[in-house]
């Protein structure tokens, strides 16, 4: 792929990716499911015989990200090897063993007038994917839009442009071999932040929706600017509430795994809630468990009071998303102030209870207005592959058309048929 620098030559560089991918997502919408299929089973394999050279590159962009400051989390997030390839290359293959999500029947109905109505799965055109340091979104996105009849344009992040670069071009690969158009799946061939912001102007209405996958201020810059929809979170405040009836252990390990499975991911805990029914035998391992892993806790009174190593929390800690080996924690009066406090600081993300006790489980699940929300499991199942959707193109807190994960069965939209046998409206 040739690259572009040149910030004058991005405009119309993009313009013509736009017109390329309209074009494209008009046959890929037409595409027959053993197309697809093949296209994805093809760039998984491409996928795996180009891992030394994709690492190689990888190498290269940890090397550029090391010298530029990066964090330790944007670091494991741009991170790839033999494990996180295959996976990749698993996980393309998962989205081609899934049920084609264009043309299913969502509905028929016939009308009193002798009229027969279907709602019917389409494609939703172009999808505009904008994201920051994971390589593995370029094979995620592109695969996931592929399936659901989409043309793509992908604008990673320059800290994962050389891995992300041979990653695209493992998916035309695909593409080729299946006979489908190579502009249906492109890439930005630019660090050019210029590039975001055509995207963003929607590529003279070629662009259907935008994806934005990345830290706070990318996503907000993207939903402040943004002309065409967005699917998007602007951040994940996640809460685990140890609630009354809470078994101990249980909870240990669920708060153990959220949180610290892996700290960058927008599933991961931020906060920790321990009700005052449970405070006295649970607040004190809970936090001591958390400091002994490494883990900075920056606490309430009541939190402070278990152990010197946490710190004072400030008003700002409840309302920050770490992404990192820090987590606040608090005790609450119950199951209202527990979700009082979600409501007042949460982002509507993914919130979770522990507890044994059913009927509060379930106030819990019905009451709190998060995307997800789990009960005696793991924040960090907040994720597509989990949710059996192959993969996500990212998660969305929005209410319009995609909330939760973002899989197949969002990246389409409907149309109605209706047949008729003569009928006139009077």
């Amino acid at each position: 792929m040739t690259t572009v620098e040149n910030t004058a030559s991005v405009a119309s560089l993009m313009a013509e990716m736009g017109a390329r991918a309209r074009a494209s997502a008009h046959a890929l919408g037409l595409a027959a499911t053993d197309a697809k299929n093949r296209a994805l089973v093809e760039a998984a394999q491409a996928l795996r015989g180009a891992a030394k050279e994709i690492i190689a590159a990888n190498g290269r962009d940890l090397e550029a990200a090391q010298a530029a400051g990066a964090s330790k989390a944007n670091l494991d997030r741009l991170m790839l090897n033999d494990q996180r390839i295959e996976a990749m290359a698993r996980g393309v293959e998962d989205i081609a063993a899934l049920p084609d999500p264009v043309g299913r029947l969502l509905a028929t109905f016939d009308r009193p007038n002798g009229l027969k109505i279907e709602r019917i799965a389409t494609p939703l055109g172009v999808v505009g994917v904008i994201y920051e340091s994971r390589p593995n979104v370029t094979a995620d996105a592109g695969a996931l839009c592929l399936k659901a009849g989409n043309a793509v344009i992908l604008r990673g992040g320059s800290d994962s442009f050389r891995s992300s670069t041979l990653i695209h071009e493992c998916l035309v690969a695909g593409l080729r071999a299946a006979n489908l158009p190579e502009a249906a799946i492109q890439m930005a061939p630019t660090r050019d932040r210029a590039a975001v912001g055509e995207m963003l102007k929607g590529l003279n209405g070629n662009l259907d929706v935008i994806v934005p996958r990345g830290g706070k201020s990318l996503v907000a810059r993207v939903q402040d600017e943004a002309r065409v929809p967005v699917f998007a979170h602007l951040e994940g405040i996640v809460h685990v509430y140890v609630g009354a009836a809470a078994d101990l252990d249980m909870a240990t390990n669920i708060l153990r795994n959220a949180k610290l499975r892996r700290t960058g991911v927008c599933g991961a805990a931020e906060t920790l809630l321990v009700d005052k029914a449970v405070a006295a035998t649970h607040l004190k391992p809970l936090v001591s468990m958390l400091l002994d892993e490494g883990c900075e806790v920056r606490g309430d009174e009541a939190a402070r009071s278990t152990d010197a190593r946490v710190k004072p929390a400030t008003q700002a800690d409840w309302s920050t998303e770490y992404l990192d080996s820090v987590i606040s924690a608090k005790v609450v009066d119950g199951l209202d102030a527990a979700m009082d406090h979600i409501e007042h600081y949460g982002s509507h993300h993914t919130d979770c209870i522990i507890t044994q006790d059913q009927a509060r489980a379930e106030r819990f699940l019905r009451e709190v207005d998060s995307a997800i929300v789990l009960h005696n499991a793991s924040t960090q199942f907040a994720d597509g592959g989990e949710f059996g959707f192959g993969a996500e193109i990212g998660i969305a807190t929005g209410r319009m058309h995609a909330r939760g994960p973002v899989g197949l069965e969002q990246l389409t939209s409907f149309k109605y048929r209706v047949r008729g046998s003569g009928q006139l409206r009077p």
